[in-house]
């Protein structure tokens, strides 16, 4: 074979290696499969902070503040007759007495320190009586009235009380609202009666005494009771509580009715709820009460949905106390409602609750 014939059949085999390629798909030219990229991408995810825990303690409610409460408390004595009701500022207060009066009427004590809202409505504002005094002074207050019984007015100017009575030493302060009738028309604000205060050269410097509290109480030790009924002399003052297991409160009715605060319509709440017994004793035909304060005695603690067992006294600093196996009961952050009901008949047959 000479060489045109080798150089052909060369030729002729690369045409057919170029054929063959060219079918197949897979030329030299061809450009390069792209491939999938099944990783997900790596988030990165800056760790969230933390918020700062406010610094303080509010002495009366243990609810944490930005800055210390250090104001002298002003206890203020609110009507509760049926035409009083709604009342208003009764949110705004951290402790909350519930005591009778004459005639089978409670009244209410309002006792404000921590509070930023001076310039809310407060009221209808009412009398003063000893055992009202009483629990005022066991806060270092000033007392906050209109008009007194005798021997208030007794207490109150012998003993040198830092008062504030519409009546006698401080009309100025208070004022009549045109949309009651008198007596349950007259009204206050914290703005005004610091003022007042201040006006009368009264102490401001007196830091309320604390009371104690953790998170979790000592409801550990009690039975469920999540409907409460107080009951005091007249139906029309029974007191009812709802315990509210998500946000941990006992929403508070009077009267078969919820009882709200004029102020802003909110039904009043407590975290902790007390009641105590106490000896009443009638002194005069209107049915005045004196009321020891001093004795001490049974108690029941209300909180977290349970009922605890407990005593109150009276304690050296003067506030009253309440104790288990002789140790301060520990409250829930949040305000507190204490209820003082008569020994007589009986100190259990005035509240009633029930087991769910």
């Amino acid at each position: 074979m000479n060489i045109r014939i080798r150089l052909s059949a060369v030729t002729l085999l690369l045409s057919l290696m170029l054929l063959v390629t060219s079918c197949s798909g897979k030329g030299g030219n061809e450009p390069p499969q792209e491939t999938s990229d099944t990783t997900e991408p790596t988030m990165v995810t800056e760790p969230v902070a933390e918020p700062t825990p406010l610094p303080y303690d509010a002495p009366l409610t243990g609810l944490k503040l930005e800055q210390a409460a250090t104001a002298r408390p002003i206890v203020v004595m609110i009507n509760n007759f049926a035409a009083a009701r709604p009342q208003s500022g009764l949110t705004n207060a951290d402790v909350i007495w519930e005591v009778l009066a004459e005639g089978g009427i409670t009244r209410l004590i309002a006792v404000f320190q921590s509070t930023n809202a001076i310039t809310d409505t407060i009221g209808p504002i009412r009398s003063i009586r000893p055992y009202l005094i009483d629990i005022g002074d066991s806060y270092g207050a000033i007392l906050a009235h209109a008009g007194a019984s005798n021997d208030g007015y007794a207490i109150l100017q012998r003993q040198g009380k830092p008062y504030l009575d519409e009546i006698s030493n401080a009309g100025s302060y208070f004022w009549r609202s045109k949309e009651r009738k008198a007596p349950h028309n007259l009204y206050s604000s914290l703005e005004k009666l610091r003022t007042g205060a201040e006006k009368k050269k009264y102490s401001m410097d007196k830091h309320a005494l604390p009371y104690t509290f953790t998170d979790s109480g000592v409801s550990a030790t009690g039975v469920t009771a999540e409907n409460i009924t107080i009951n005091f002399l007249l139906k029309n003052y029974n007191v009812g509580y709802k315990y509210d297991a998500a946000t941990g409160l006992y929403q508070r009715s009077i009267g078969d009715k919820p009882h709200i605060d004029l102020n802003n319509n909110e039904q009043l709440k407590a975290s902790n709820l007390v009641v105590l017994g106490a000896d009443h004793k009638t002194l005069d035909k209107e049915g005045r009460l004196a009321v020891d304060l001093d004795r001490g005695g049974k108690a029941l603690l209300f909180q977290k949905g349970k009922a605890i067992e407990a005593d109150w006294v009276r304690a050296p600093d003067g506030m009253i106390r309440i104790v288990i196996d002789g140790a301060e009961a520990a409250f829930v952050p949040g305000k507190t409602f204490f209820h003082i009901v008569p020994n007589t008949p009986t100190f259990e047959g005035h509240v009633t609750w029930v087991q769910t």
